[in-house]
């Protein structure tokens, strides 16, 4: 089996008489390690799919399973611990909290790991070695992101999903956070999962998902992988 692998997977939301289908028997896998772009436009799904991988909302139907558990079928308890120390999260606005350093804002994740890595060295690794004593207002957004990357790997997670991670930033620091994800996909043999409607990146995935309108209309495997300082957009 694949270290991901969504069949038939469905979603629907419910307001009042009227239901909203987001996913409609979406199906994909994901192999352990790989670096996979979930791309589409907005309303596509892409988020509710993230959404469902890392366990912040339960499917309508199918099966999702991660690292051979059904993650479709666990209960809330299971789903909260699951969140907790099997998956690393970035998303578009980094969620820093505004009164604690850099490295406190990385410390604070090491709390909610059975085998939590160093934050000083994670900052290091992510290139703020002088930044840590920072607050995040002291900070560029590229470092507040560099920053939440450290704090989503501090948990050692065996997934780390991102969220248009660099939907805030500029053309050159977006490319740079993209060069670190790809390095920590690479260098740690982690499986990383972004999602974006930006098409032009797709050329640096090992796995690209074209989601529209709420099913995965093409699965493609890229054999030609590039780095990010040769794709332009």
């Amino acid at each position: 089996m694949s270290y991901i692998v969504f069949d038939n997977v469905t979603k629907e939301y419910k307001t009042g008489e009227v239901i909203t289908r987001a996913l409609r028997g979406v199906s994909f896998s994901i192999e352990k390690g790989e670096f996979a772009v979930i791309v589409g436009p907005s309303g596509a799904g892409k988020t509710t799919t993230l959404n469902l991988l890392g366990g912040m909302e339960s499917a309508t139907s199918g099966t999702i399973y991660v690292d051979g558990r059904c993650v479709s079928a666990m209960s809330k308890r299971e789903l909260t611990a699951y969140r907790r120390y099997d998956i690393g999260f970035v998303f578009q606005f980094y969620n820093l909290i505004q009164n604690l350093t850099a490295l406190e804002n990385v410390e604070i994740a090491t709390q909610l790991s059975r085998n939590p890595l160093d934050a000083a060295e994670l900052l290091r690794e992510v290139g703020l070695e002088d930044r840590m004593k920072n607050f995040p207002a002291q900070l560029s957004g590229g470092e507040q992101q560099r920053v939440a990357i450290a704090r989503a790997l501090a948990k050692s997670p065996k997934l780390l999903l991102c969220d248009e991670p660099t939907g805030a930033l500029d053309y050159n620091t977006g490319k740079a956070v993209l060069r670190l994800l790809q390095q920590t996909c690479r260098e740690k043999g982690m499986t990383v999962v972004v999602i974006t409607h930006n098409q032009a990146i797709t050329p640096m995935a090992d796995k690209i998902i074209r989601i529209k309108n709420g099913v995965a209309e093409r699965v493609e495997i890229n054999r030609n992988v590039r780095p990010i300082e040769e794709i332009e957009w």
